[in-house]
């Protein structure tokens, strides 16, 4: 039987113990090209442009950023990093990563594919939950409408069906197959849409049980206030709210969108209220722990520690079917398998898709990464130690 270890976040041998030497080094150099603002900036253009006029770079990118952070190509290449989280007792969640399409067919195929994830996920309890975005199932600029409450018309409204009845199919395979599937939340002027859909997901599938969990970015000002009411609504209509809390991915468009079009920033002021109402979000969730299954898919150590203290303060078990643990593949590897290791339910997302797709989810985790901590990243300072470590 596993025997339980007292949580610590320094401890690199549990947080690198799936990674060889070569492994590590190749982490260690990627995290210091990606610690160079001035890379992380020429690089996407210069990537894209490279990728469009067919310079044979894609098998750089699959040997680098691409293997860190992504499971694959297909759910077949995953297999691998499934197998890896697994042993180190960290469940995955396969991501398929495909963003930005306009076309029919490719959200027919975007649906399929996410299908596919919750049948291989309803064989394996490595895979605990799934995840899609709406954005990969549905036109941006009909969400877009959608929230903006302007007047579709015909041939729009037969499109708006079509994303309705993609999202429905997901969530009832996801119903039947008995596994879990979030809704990735995106920009604040198509999320009203999405939190509706969402809402109305669960009011149709977590009567008995969570099914379908809806996405609350705690960088937004309003986030807190409608976690909270829409906990009182799942309680007043009896269903069980799932609820996976981030901080967001969106900060700087948000910014710029709004100081464009001169409305209020809808981005909390500064990190301490950002982190302030994400952890005042992790105590209603623990609160509500009959009536709310949620997911803290997070980075942030302290917020991971508040998490367990919340946990353990109110009796509540490591292993609770409500309380998840998610980071992604690549990162916080220190948070994940450390946690894990403590005996908590922990899961990473592992993107997947064709390369040149994934390049823009790609992107973003580097230039994410970049505001870590300044010269010298979390990441790569725990690398610098697990290697000196090795060496003695």
């Amino acid at each position: 039987m596993h025997k339980e270890q007292p949580l610590s976040f320094e401890n690199t041998e549990v947080a690198f113990r799936h990674s060889s030497n070569a492994d590590l080094q190749r982490a260690y150099w990627l995290f210091k090209v990606i610690n160079s603002n001035f890379l992380v900036k020429i690089g996407p253009p210069l990537t894209s442009l490279a990728l469009k006029i067919g310079l044979p770079i894609q098998g750089l990118i699959k040997k680098t950023i691409f293997r860190q952070f992504c499971g694959g190509e297909n759910i077949r290449e995953c297999e691998t990093a499934i197998q890896t989280l697994a042993k180190g007792g960290v469940g995955t969640i396969l991501d398929y990563s495909i963003e930005g399409e306009d076309d029919e067919k490719v959200f027919d195929e975007t649906r399929d594919e996410i299908l596919r994830t919750i049948r291989r996920a309803a064989k394996d309890p490595s895979i605990p939950i799934t995840v899609f975005k709406v954005t990969g199932v549905g036109r941006f600029a009909l969400l877009q409408k959608m929230d903006e409450r302007m007047p579709l018309t015909d041939a729009e409204t037969e499109e708006w069906q079509r994303v309705a009845d993609r999202v429905l199919a997901i969530c009832e395979k996801a119903h039947d197959a008995g596994i879990p599937v979030m809704i990735d939340a995106e920009e604040t002027w198509i999320q009203d849409t999405i939190d509706l859909l969402a809402l109305n997901m669960m009011r149709r599938f977590n009567k008995q049980r969570p099914v379908v969990y809806n996405t609350y970015q705690l960088y937004r000002r309003d986030k807190l206030a409608s976690l909270k009411q829409d906990g009182e609504t799942a309680k007043t209509e009896q269903f069980i709210l799932g609820a996976k809390l981030v901080r967001g991915a969106y900060m700087e468009k948000e910014r710029n969108r709004a100081e464009d079009l001169g409305y209020p920033s809808p981005i909390q002021p500064d990190k301490i209220a950002t982190d302030w109402d994400f952890n005042r979000s992790l105590d209603y969730c623990a609160d509500n722990i009959n009536t709310i299954a949620f997911v803290a898919g997070t980075h942030n150590e302290d917020s991971c520690r508040h998490l367990t203290e919340i946990l353990t303060s109110k009796g509540i078990d490591a292993k609770h079917k409500h309380v998840y643990f998610a980071q992604l593949l690549g990162m916080s590897d220190n948070l994940s398998f450390n946690l894990a290791d403590a005996g908590y339910n922990v899961a990473k997302y592992v993107p997947y898709g064709p390369i040149k797709a994934v390049m823009p989810y790609l992107f973003r985790r580097a230039q994410e990464n970049t505001a870590i901590s300044g010269q010298m990243s979390r990441e790569l300072s725990l690398i610098v130690k697990e290697i000196k470590r090795r060496k003695v």
